[in-house]
């Protein structure tokens, strides 16, 4: 046990326990895609690795979420952040997470298990309707092929099982928390090469019909 009780002190034992049985429950039987990471030395930084669902832009991926418990949590839904760069409509520049359940459909029975799952579903049917990535949400109605090519490029970059490791160390090297500038610069490069290579191969197939 670390000293890391930042968030658990401001929790009633109840909750606490109540967070940790959900979280010991999960971990013995996992929703499907959805593996949590528990901290054992603060049970309010809540973590899991989310397979990208198959028929998406993100399948074959693997995407590190963190849920961050206040105060006043359960009554109070808990904030939402991806670690792992995606390009989705309700994911901001930060991570940060938007969806209903998280705001006005919030109850305080929903429980972190339902939070996941929700967080999943939303990789399957994004809601540009309350977009926190502007241009994600207008490409996703407009141009979809665009979006999904983006989408899929980001997936291929940052969401790669082999940047997991063993499972949950490798990628909180990669994605803990927002990149610094110089990884930023990196990632650009990255994404460049890897739009150019995709105009490419486009070219090429436009070619051949």
């Amino acid at each position: 046990m670390s000293s890391q009780y930042s968030n658990v002190e401001n929790l009633s034992p109840q909750t606490i326990r109540q967070v940790m049985r959900e979280l010991q429950e999960m971990e013995t039987t996992p929703p499907e895609g959805i593996k949590v990471l528990i901290n054992e030395s603060d049970v309010t930084d809540v973590q899991a690795l989310i397979d990208g669902p198959a028929g998406t832009p993100y399948a074959a991926g693997i995407f590190r979420v963190k849920l961050t418990l206040n105060k006043d949590f359960p009554q109070t839904p808990p904030k939402a952040y991806f670690l792992t760069k995606i390009f989705h409509p309700n994911v901001a520049a930060n991570g940060e997470i938007c969806v209903n359940t998280l705001k006005k459909d919030w109850k305080p029975d929903l429980g972190i298990k339902h939070i996941l799952l929700t967080i999943k579903c939303l990789l399957i049917v994004p809601n540009p309707e309350s977009a926190l990535n502007e241009e994600a949400g207008k490409m996703l109605l407009e141009r979809y092929d665009d979006y999904s090519q983006r989408a899929r490029m980001m997936t291929e970059i940052h969401a790669q099982p082999a940047k997991c490791g063993a499972g949950a160390a490798g990628d909180a090297k990669d994605d803990d928390g927002p990149s610094t500038k110089k990884h930023a610069g990196l990632d650009k490069k990255l994404q460049d090469k890897k739009k150019e290579k995709l105009l490419k191969e486009k070219k090429r197939m436009l070619k051949r019909l």
